[in-house]
């Protein structure tokens, strides 16, 4: 009853409905909302106090913090309206060598919109842990290399960052285009199996989420690097 409660306000379905598909900060929810701080504040503690929202740390910015959907309560919430319309999706973390591989080989597997991974300072190689955790949910990263956002030619209409530092930094290039974020956890900073299996968890979690609301649309703009 809590949950439903604290649904049964505009301000508060407003803020569930813009963190359905992606991560934001406080201020980016506040001047999207067109309320003041102050009364974002009470409704954002209404709806942690039901366990609908987490606030997570940022793993780049230490200032920073970002608001997303709780689960398992984010079955109560309703889902948005609009469809997202996208030639492609490329998922980006920093060094490209576990987030964003295991999100794009995810995605492929379930949705017919292509997805390609990038990184903003690329690794040397594929984690092998996270080729591993790939082999353990029926992925095959075994080819896969880390590639720079820069080789990236082409950009697809959808950006998803994976990464805290990632999304930052593109925030800072003045990036352009539609993009949503998922403040996920580097596994890479514990190393462990665990750690990525939690990562395939709580990507696949949100890909279920995000994917039946993205719909192909064949592009119809001339196509631009993605950074300048």
């Amino acid at each position: 009853m809590a949950i439903y409660a604290a649904l049964a306000d505009p301000h508060r379905l407003g803020i569930v409905d813009r963190l359905y598909l992606s991560d934001l900060t406080p201020s980016e929810l506040a001047t999207d909302l067109g309320i003041g701080s102050n009364l974002l504040a009470h409704h954002l503690r209404i709806l942690e106090d039901a366990g609908l929202v987490q606030r997570l740390p940022s793993s780049g910015d230490g200032r920073r913090r970002y608001l997303r959907l709780a689960w398992p309560t984010l079955e109560a919430a309703p889902a948005p309206g609009p469809s997202v319309a996208a030639d492609g999706i490329l998922f980006v973390c920093t060094g490209n060598s576990a987030r964003s591989q295991l999100a794009a080989a995810l995605w492929n597997r379930v949705s017919d919109v292509h997805a390609d991974s990038a990184g903003t300072h690329p690794a040397d190689k594929v984690h092998p842990l996270a080729v591993r955790a790939g082999n353990r949910a029926g992925l095959d990263l075994a080819r896969a290399r880390p590639r720079s956002l820069d080789e990236v030619i082409e950009r697809p209409d959808l950006v998803v960052t994976v990464c805290d530092r990632a999304h930052e930094e593109l925030e800072r290039s003045g990036i352009q285009g539609r993009t949503l974020h998922w403040s996920v956890p580097d596994p890479v900073d514990v190393s462990s199996a665990a750690a990525f299996n939690d990562l395939l968890r709580d990507l696949e979690l949100r890909i279920s989420t995000l994917a039946p609301h993205v719909v192909f649309a064949p592009r119809r703009r001339p196509r631009r690097r993605t950074r300048p």
